[in-house]
Parts: structure tokens; sequence; C-alpha cells
């Protein structure tokens, strides 16, 4: 509380120093460095972005350095909520708010944060490799997804949090969200939903030497280091090999897709600790998996974990089992894979590769918004996730909920819910209604979490799908590719987005059909 009251007077002073260097003075406020000279256009940016953030929806803050300003909420008496992350949880939280009914008084003032200016529909990633879809379709802009809202945006990085609605007081808020940017922006009613990011420090040199496949920017430089494998070896013998690390949906997903563009040009290598690929999904899902990594070649390198990854020059030829490979090919960039065995009575590996592809392990990013300057009043698990209750409150803070990534929630069975995107799809749902509820002072419904089943991508035209409410059922194949889509074109964040998207993909489909029928018709009529 401390804190938000000193930066209110901050803010105040700045504000008042801004409208009288505007109003004409061109005189300093004596004690004030020749130094505020050159920084005063930048602070004026900064202030007029606060005092004018009413008008659009859509804000990015100035530069870096720049002073601590609060952000000026248009109205002073409706409720404030500020939702920190932009991904299916806070997106969706901002928009179910958005869709609900209000009274006049008590509709809140939404600012969403996030430091992208892209929502990125995450289980669509593995289709920007295979082209099946383009950028736009599947990471829209803040912009457009939120023109016909309230809902205000910023462009931004938080820097900390400052909760105090834990104290037990009258103060006339419950927190302050500090920005990297400087601008401070105080809340009735917070969201975290800022997700995870890679954990690429498990094993020595696979932060510096592995790629993640975990946001757009990692998808864009996988494909770009493809495109550039693809031209280097484009006319020669040797084969493009990537090595995947981890077997579950992300790594399974992404071997079944590279090996399909690769065909015979490259060889894939999964690597698994566990004797098995994907050893928590359904078994319909994990034999379709199987049966298309081996009708593609995909070697399964399993029981075996990443001992440690290196670079070096390849000087002499690698075990048969992990790589059947030119040995005249210049490979002088090879990344080396030391494999451990993860039982007794094996030998250990060693694999070279041109990519590797680190699909293991994810941190949460909560943990690194804590204060430098006191601890952090927010209960965190051992994993960095916000403990909260029944109702997605977290504990000990009436007025912050955490969804997605950044909580933790446990099913009626005391099992832990996985990170994945149908969770924070019906987080979000119950977060916004929960919010919608604690404003209204009406009783907040408990979190239930209702598994509809799980799909992943295997391909072009191939995927598999397993419905919760029907047991044994695995649509696979074209049939499974096409409920997948129809799925996930559904959850798309807007109804004008849905039918951009929706247009695109049947236009798209349109003409790979007419393709298939002039290439079959091209054969029959060469055969006769």
């Amino acid at each position: 509380m401390e804190c938000a009251l000193a930066c209110s007077a901050s803010a105040k002073i700045a504000l008042l120093s801004c409208r009288q260097m505007r109003w004409g003075s061109s005189k300093l406020p004596k004690g004030w460095s020749s130094s505020w000279r050159s920084r005063r256009n930048r602070s004026l940016r900064t202030v007029a972005l606060s005092t004018t953030a009413g008008l659009g929806n859509t804000m990015e803050a100035s530069a870096a350095n720049a002073q601590n300003v609060n952000y000026m909420w248009p109205d002073k008496k409706r409720p404030r909520v500020c939702i920190v992350g932009g991904g299916f949880g806070g997106l969706y939280t901002a928009l179910r708010l958005e869709s609900l009914v209000w009274p006049d008084d008590k509709k809140p003032q939404v600012v969403l944060i996030d430091q992208s200016e892209r929502f990125v529909f995450k289980p669509l990633l593995y289709e920007l490799l295979s082209g099946e879809v383009e950028t736009w379709e599947i990471a829209p802009q803040f912009s457009d997804l939120l023109a016909n809202t309230d809902v205000r945006f910023f462009k931004d990085r938080v820097k900390c949090l400052y909760p105090c609605d834990h104290l037990g007081t009258n103060a006339p808020t419950a927190g302050t969200v500090h920005l990297e940017s400087g601008l401070l922006i105080e809340y009735d009613w917070l969201v975290l939903a800022i997700g995870a990011e890679a954990k690429l420090d498990i094993v020595p040199g696979s932060a510096d030497y592995a790629l993640p496949f975990y946001t757009l920017e990692d998808a864009h430089r996988v494909d770009e280091k493809l495109r550039e494998l693809e031209r280097k070896n484009f006319g020669k013998d040797s084969l493009i090999r990537v090595a995947v690390v981890g077997c579950g949906y992300g790594g399974v997903e992404l071997a079944a897709t590279i090996s399909e563009r690769l065909q015979e040009k490259g060889i894939v290598q999964a690597i698994n600790v566990e004797k098995t690929v994907l050893s928590n999904a359904p078994a319909g899902n994990r034999e379709a998996a199987l049966k298309v990594l081996s009708s593609r070649k995909v070697q399964l390198v399993l029981g075996y974990f990443v001992r440690c990854i290196t670079k070096g020059v390849e000087s002499q030829t690698s075990d048969a089992e992990s790589e059947p490979v030119d040995s005249a090919a210049d490979h002088s960039e090879s990344i080396i894979l030391e494999l451990q065995p993860a039982e007794r009575g094996l030998q250990g590996q060693i694999i070279r590769a041109d990519i590797v592809l680190w699909t293991i392990g994810s941190k949460p990013l909560l943990p690194q918004l804590e204060p430098s300057d006191k601890p952090y009043d927010i209960p965190l698990n051992a994993r960095g996730q916000a403990e909260t209750d029944e109702t997605l409150r977290v504990k000990g803070h009436p007025r912050i909920f955490a969804v997605g990534d950044s909580s933790t929630f446990r099913d009626k069975n005391g099992k832990l819910l996985p990170a994945t995107a149908q969770v924070a799809f019906q987080q979000a749902d119950f977060a916004g209604w929960n919010l919608w509820a604690a404003i209204n002072d009406r009783p907040l419904l408990p979190f239930r979490y209702q598994n509809l089943g799980e799909m992943m991508t295997l391909g072009r035209y191939d995927a598999a799908v397993s419905p919760s409410f029907t047991d044994g059922l695995t649509l696979e194949g074209f049939v499974g590719h096409t409920a997948r889509k129809i799925a996930y074109l559904i959850r798309l964040p807007t109804d004008e987005h849905r039918v951009k998207v929706g247009i695109s993909w049947l236009m798209k489909s349109t003409v790979d059909s007419v393709a298939t029928l002039q290439t079959m018709l091209a054969k029959a009529q060469s055969s006769s």
C-alpha cells in the first residue's frame, strides 16, 4: 500500500509538471536538473498515454527509462480489472467479461497487458511448418480482436506486482502492476494469466544448441532453420538430420510434421526417456501416432535421456543404431547429443544432428514478477504457479484470480490439471463469470474441469482425435484432421476472426482438392 501511495504521489507531481510546461511555462521547477530538458518530450509522451488512454483500444508504451506514471482510468467509479497475459487464459477472460450483461455502473474497465502484439493459437503452430496455415490465421493482432470491444490493450512487459488486497485495509486500490515502460496500473481486480516459457536449462548445452517450439517466434525460427538446411542440401545426397527431444504430444507432433515435410531428404530421430511415446495419452492416439511415425521412418530412441549437448566436427562414423547417414557429407556444424540409458543393461549412444528441437519442460513466468524490495506476497508452489482455491482466486488474495500456466489446480481426485489450452479455455470462462459474481456481490462458482478429449496433428490432412464422450473411439487420418480443424475453428477468439479463417481454409481446401483431381486425371490419361 505504501508503494501504491508513493507511486500515486510521484505520478501527480509528474502530471502537474507536465501541465505547467504544456501551458507555456518555460521555467523548470527549482532544483530540477537541466537533463530534464532532454527527457521532457519522452516523459510527456508517457503522461499523454496515461491521460488519454480511454480514447483508443490499443496502446504501446513509450521507450524504456520513462518516468513512473500512473495510468489514468477513464471512469473513476466503475471497477478496474487488469489482466496480465494475453494467452488463452487472459484474452478469453477479457472476452468473457465483455460478453456478460452488466449493470451500467458495474461494468468493469478492462486492461489487457501482453509483451507481444499478437495472440497465438499455440495448438496450430505445427501447421506453420507444414504450410497449412498462415501467420495471420493463428496469430491475429490484439488490435483486430479487440477492435469492437471496450478492452484496452497494452503492448508492454510486466516488471513486478504489488498486491495489497491481503492486508485487510480499506485501501483505494487492491494493488498496482508496474510495467517496464514505467507505467503504473492500479486495479480493483487482477487476473494472472502470464503463462510459461520453455525450460532449456535442463542439461548442459541445451540452452545453447537446442531450439524450443513454444512461441510464434520459435516456430518461425525452426521454419527458417529448416529452409536453410533444405537450401544447403539441395541437389546433394546428404540427409538433413533432425533430433526431437521428448515424445509427449509436442515432440510427436513435431516429429510427424517435419518427417512429412522432409520426406526422403531427411531423417528424424525422436528421443524419449520412457519406453513408449505418449505414455499419458489415450491408447487410440498413441497407436495412431506410432503407425504414422513408423510409416515415415522416424527413428524412436526410447529409454534414453540426453546427458549433454555439444557442437563439433564429425570425425568418425556414428553408431549404426543412431545415425545411418552418408559419411561423406559435410557435417562440420553437427550438434552432438550424448545419450544415457534410463535403465541398466543398455549402452550409451551418440547422436549427431543438424537441428535439435527441445520439447521437454516449461517454467511459469510468475516468479519473475517478484518485487526486488520486498518478499513476494503471492503464494507459489514448487513450480512457480500461484496457489488457488476452488473458485480460481489466489489463496489469501480475494481480488486476484489465476488461470492457465500461472495457476495450480487439482481435480476432484487430487490430480494436478495439465497445462493445456483446453484447461485454460475452461478456466477463463469460470474466471470471467466469477469476476462478474464478485463485482455484483453474488456467490462464486467452483471450477470444475471437464475433459473433452485429446487431439493431435500428424501432418497435412492427418490427425488423431479421441473424444472423451465415447470410450475407445479415435478418429484418424483425414476424418481426424477435419474434426480437429473444425474444433479449433470454433475455439478461435472472435466471430469475425472465425469467419475470415473459415473462408480462408475452405478456399485452400477447394484449391487442393482441384489440384489432386487434376493430378489423378493426368495419371489416368498417361497410363491409358
